[in-house]
C-alpha cells in the first residue's frame, strides 16, 4: 500500500487501502452508492454499524440538482448533524455529485472518495474538484473541497466491463501527453491487457497531485488538467441532450484528438496520438464542430467572449489558456 500526499488529506493506494478507512469520530456514517456499486462494491467495505445507504440512479444524466435533492433530503430525515460522514462509493459521478452535496450541506460534512473506476481512481477522486450538471452543461454548478481521504483499492477494477475501463484510461493518456513522455512510450508500447493497473493508477495520481498541489484552485498550472476537456465536454453535452449519452472516457478521446489538432505541434505528432487513440479505442460519430457551439460558448473556462483550450506544445507537455473565437475554431 502506498500513501500519496494531497493538500491536507492522504491518497492510499492498494489492496489493504480500505484498512484506512476511520469512521471512529462520527455520529454518523452514509455510503453513497448507485445499483452497481451497493451490488459490486459495498460488500468489500470494512464493517460499519448501522450505516445509512443512499442508492442514487447510475448515470451523467443523473448528475444534477433533482438527485440532489434526494440525498440533502436522505441526510436530513435521518437527523445527520456536521459531525457525520459521507462515504462516496462508485465512479465520477457519484464522487463530484457526493462530494458537492457534502460539501453544502449544513455548510460542510466530512466525505471520504471510494472511487471504483479507473476515471475515478486516476482523476476525478483527486483534487477536490465537486459539482454538478445543470441545464445540460457539464459541472456547471459546483466547488472545491477535499475530502478527508482517498481510497483506491485496485480490485474494484475487476468489478468492470473493458469499456468502463478504457473510458478510464483515457484520462491516464491524457497525463501522459500533458505531463510525462516516459508514460506515453509506456502506454504506446504495451497491450492494453498487460496493463499494470496499480502501477498506472500510482503513476497517474502522482502526476494529478502534483499539478494540483502546485495550483489548488486553477489560476493557472492546474489548467493543464483541461486538455481534451474543451471538446470533450462539448461533445458529452451534445450526446447527453441527444438523450443517447456517451461515456466519459469516449467524449474526452475525441476532443484530444480535435484538440492535438489546433495544438502548435508536429504533423508526425498529430498522427501519433490520432492514430494511437483511434487504433485502440473504439469511438462514436464525432459531431460537427457547428453542433459543438452552444455548448463551447457557455464552456466555464472561456475567458472574454473566446473558447479556452490547454493545448499540447510537445507530447508530454502543454501550454494553457489558448484563445480560440467560433470563427477561428
Amino acid at each position: 500500500m502506498k500513501e500519496i500526499k494531497a493538500i491536507d488529506y492522504s491518497i492510499w493506494i492498494g489492496e489493504n487501502s480500505l484498512s484506512k478507512l476511520d469512521i471512529s469520530t462520527y455520529s454518523k456514517v452514509a455510503i453513497l452508492v448507485d445499483k452497481n456499486t451497493k451490488r459490486d462494491c459495498l460488500y468489500k467495505l470494512p464493517k460499519i454499524e448501522t450505516p445509512l445507504i443512499i442508492e442514487i440512479k447510475s448515470g451523467e444524466e443523473y448528475k444534477n440538482i433533482s438527485t440532489c435533492n434526494f440525498i440533502w433530503e436522505q441526510l436530513t430525515i435521518n437527523n445527520f448533524d456536521r459531525n457525520s460522514l459521507l462515504i462516496n462509493l462508485g465512479g465520477g459521478v457519484i464522487g463530484d455529485m457526493g462530494g458537492f452535496c457534502a460539501a453544502t450541506y449544513k455548510r460542510g460534512l466530512d466525505f471520504i472518495h471510494i472511487p471504483t473506476t479507473l476515471l475515478a481512481m486516476v482523476d476525478a477522486s483527486v483534487g477536490g474538484k465537486l459539482g454538478i450538471d445543470f441545464k445540460g452543461f457539464k459541472n456547471q454548478i459546483g466547488l472545491f473541497n477535499n475530502p478527508k481521504a482517498v481510497l483506491i483499492s485496485p480490485e474494484f477494477l475487476e468489478t468492470l466491463s473493458e469499456s468502463e475501463l478504457k473510458s478510464g484510461f483515457a484520462e491516464v493518456v491524457k497525463h501522459a501527453l500533458i505531463s510525462d513522455n516516459s508514460l506515453w512510450v509506456k502506454l504506446k508500447n504495451t497491450l492494453f491487457t498487460d496493463l499494470d493497473w496499480e502501477d498506472i493508477i500510482d503513476t497517474s495520481v502522482q502526476i494529478k497531485n502534483k499539478i494540483v498541489l502546485a495550483d489548488p484552485i486553477e489560476r493557472g498550472e492546474r489548467k493543464k488538467l483541461n486538455f481534451g476537456h474543451t471538446f470533450g465536454h462539448a461533445i458529452e453535452s451534445y450526446y447527453l441532450e441527444k438523450g443517447t449519452p456517451i461515456s466519459h472516457g469516449e467524449a474526452i478521446f475525441m476532443g484530444m484528438i480535435l484538440e492535438t489538432e489546433i495544438s502548435d505541434v508536429s504533423e508526425s505528432e498529430k498522427n501519433e496520438v490520432k492514430n494511437y487513440i483511434l487504433s485502440n479505442f473504439a469511438l462514436p460519430y464525432t459531431p460537427k464542430k457547428s453542433s459543438l457551439h452552444k455548448f463551447l460558448i457557455n464552456d466555464k473556462k472561456n475567458q472574454n467572449g473566446k473558447i479556452n483550450f490547454t493545448l499540447l506544445s510537445g507530447i508530454g507537455s502543454c501550454s494553457f489558456d489558448n484563445l480560440f473565437s467560433l470563427d477561428e475554431l
